[in-house]
Parts: C-alpha cells; sequence; structure tokens
C-alpha cells in the first residue's frame, strides 16, 4: 500500500524550526524518496514567480506528471493549496496503513478519509518496491494478476484477493486496464482532496524542508 502513503506531506526538519515529521513515521520507513526532485522544482518556481505556488502544489502534480511519464492516466490537479507549519508523527502512525493490516481494517482506515474500497484497491498499484516483477517501471494492471496468482509481495497487498469483498475489484482491474486508469485517476483527485490547506490558512513556504 505504498502508493496511499503519498497522504504525507514533506518530512519537516528546518533551520528555523526542527519539527518530528512524517517522514519519521514507522509505516513510512524506507518508503518516501524523491524529495530533491520537489526541491528543485520548488527552487526553479521560486526563481520565476516567488511566494506564489506551495510546495504541496508542487507535490500534487509531481504525482499526476510521473504517472503520466510511466504511461499511466491524467487528471486535473486542484491548485492553491498551502503548506503547513506544522507536522504530526503520531497521526501518521495512526492513519497510514502498515504491510501487515488486514482487509477490513485497511477499509476503515481509507473510509475515515473519505475513500472507499475501490479506490484503495486502485491506489494499490504503481508503488516505489517493484510489486509487479514482471513490469515494474510501467504503468499497467499487471499488479493485479500478481494478485490473483498469489504472487502478491506484502501481506496488505495480497489480501485485496484473499476470498474477500474486494476480489471482484481486483478481477475487474486484471482484464480491463481503462478501468483501472480511470478509477486511479478518480481516486487521486480524491485522496489529493483530503483536508487541503488553502487560501489564508498556513503559508507558502520558500524551501520545501523548513516552514518559514
Amino acid at each position: 500500500m505504498e502508493k496511499m502513503k503519498s497522504w504525507i506531506r514533506i518530512s519537516f526538519a528546518g533551520r528555523y524550526s526542527v519539527i518530528t515529521g512524517e517522514g519519521t513515521a514507522g509505516n513510512n520507513a524506507n518508503s518516501i524518496r524523491g524529495f530533491k526532485v520537489i526541491d528543485d522544482a520548488k527552487a526553479q518556481v521560486e526563481s520565476i514567480c516567488p511566494g506564489i505556488v506551495s510546495c504541496a502544489d508542487i507535490l500534487a502534480v509531481a504525482a499526476r506528471d510521473a504517472s503520466v511519464a510511466v504511461g499511466g492516466p491524467s487528471w486535473t490537479v486542484n491548485l492553491e493549496r498551502r503548506d503547513s507549519t506544522t507536522a504530526s508523527r503520531s497521526l501518521a502512525d495512526s492513519d497510514l496503513p502498515a504491510f501487515t493490516d488486514s482487509l477490513d481494517w485497511l477499509i476503515c482506515l481509507l473510509g475515515n478519509k473519505d475513500l472507499n474500497a475501490r479506490d484503495m484497491v486502485a491506489l494499490s498499484d504503481g508503488n516505489y518496491a517493484p510489486l509487479d516483477l514482471v513490469t515494474p517501471n510501467t504503468f499497467d494492471n499487471g499488479f493485479y494478476s500478481n494478485l490473483i496468482a498469489r504472487r502478491g509481495l506484502l501481506q496488505s497487498d495480497q489480501v485485496l484477493f484473499s476470498g474477500g469483498s474486494t476480489d471482484s475489484i481486483v478481477n475487474e482491474y486484471s482484464t480491463d486496464s481503462s478501468s483501472f486508469s480511470s478509477d486511479f485517476a478518480s481516486a487521486m483527485v480524491k485522496m489529493g482532496n483530503i483536508d487541503p490547506l488553502t487560501r489564508s490558512q498556513r503559508e507558502i513556504r520558500r524551501v520545501c524542508t523548513a516552514v518559514n
């Protein structure tokens, strides 16, 4: 379920204040990376229009563009997010799914974020780890064929096809790539709209690794 760890915002440890961030949460261990890409994009944007584009918006756009770059779907990214001035490791520890979680608990966790079981199954593909060993660098539905063949790498992935309520969704995605791509794009939009900070709330950071 690494993809759902996109809930996190960038880990905070700046020169102005040190905050224990989501990046240190147990369920994020050895899974989040690519911060340099976001930092470089932020630096270039700040050189052109300082104080306008938040790190949160850059991260959301980068997620969409990364999908497109590997043959996945595109979607409209809602912008005008602001960056938080705080972080909470405790919330990350309690809200992020673990690789050992049961299907019922995963559905419950995502339900608390207004994501349904279909969203959860769609968001389980395209992970940092090579969970699809056949086409690990391509956005496709091979992940679901692997689950049906009982070749899921993580318990929290294989549990999606284990005689439970999500088996039918896995079967559908394994044979209908267009349905999977469409649902993935829709789920990414929904996930990007989980309690965003907008307008007067919080700040637009000058650099993504530090609060202003």
